[in-house]
């Protein structure tokens, strides 16, 4: 099992367990070894629990993003195209709607964010993984990331502008990501 740990100006001795099933442990400056490794082995049983999760949730998300194979130019340029049919009329409508121009409207395979936004150059970039999730929920992340054209952060400003444009973003957002964890 993986353990790493870091020596920080902290005051208390804590544990994670990152995404990968890694074990990180952050430390006081000058801590005795003796006591993190004292400290590891009450926390055991706790660590191997931890780890088995994170693994459990890393494996079903990858089945996710398995069922849309994106492994060849074809298959990526495929699912660009059909995501282009689909988000450029959203992007088109909600963009009227809002008074807002996006510069560039790009397509990339992020598994880390259905899209994002460079609100200085206005490009707004959507995830092809949006292809496996209902249409309502892929105009959820097209309006989220036209807000940012007007609102940059995720303030009250934000939530209200998306509670104006599209008010089942909360809704949408809970079952995108409960599309994404370990089915119990």
């Amino acid at each position: 099992m993986a353990i790493h740990v870091t020596y920080r100006r902290t005051r208390r001795l804590t544990m994670r367990i990152v995404k990968n099933g890694e074990v990180h442990i952050s430390a006081p400056v000058g801590m005795p070894k003796s006591r993190i490794e004292e400290f590891i082995e009450k926390n055991r049983e706790w660590i191997i629990q931890a780890r088995e999760k994170a693994l459990n949730r890393q494996q079903s998300r990858q089945a996710f993003y398995d069922q849309l194979p994106l492994n060849t130019a074809t298959q990526k340029m495929e699912a660009r195209n059909r995501l282009q049919n689909l988000v450029i009329p959203m992007a088109e409508h909600y963009s009227q709607v809002m008074g807002v121009t996006p510069k560039e409207i790009r397509f990339r395979a992020m598994t880390s964010r259905w899209g994002t936004c460079k609100t200085r150059e206005k490009i707004v970039c959507f995830s092809l993984y949006l292809l496996l999730v209902p249409e309502w929920c892929v105009e959820h992340v097209v309006v989220h990331e036209l807000c940012h054209l007007i609102e940059p952060s995720h303030n009250a400003r934000f939530h209200a502008l998306m509670d104006r444009f599209f008010p089942r973003w909360r809704e949408a957002r809970r079952e995108m990501r409960a599309m994404t964890k370990v089915s119990s």
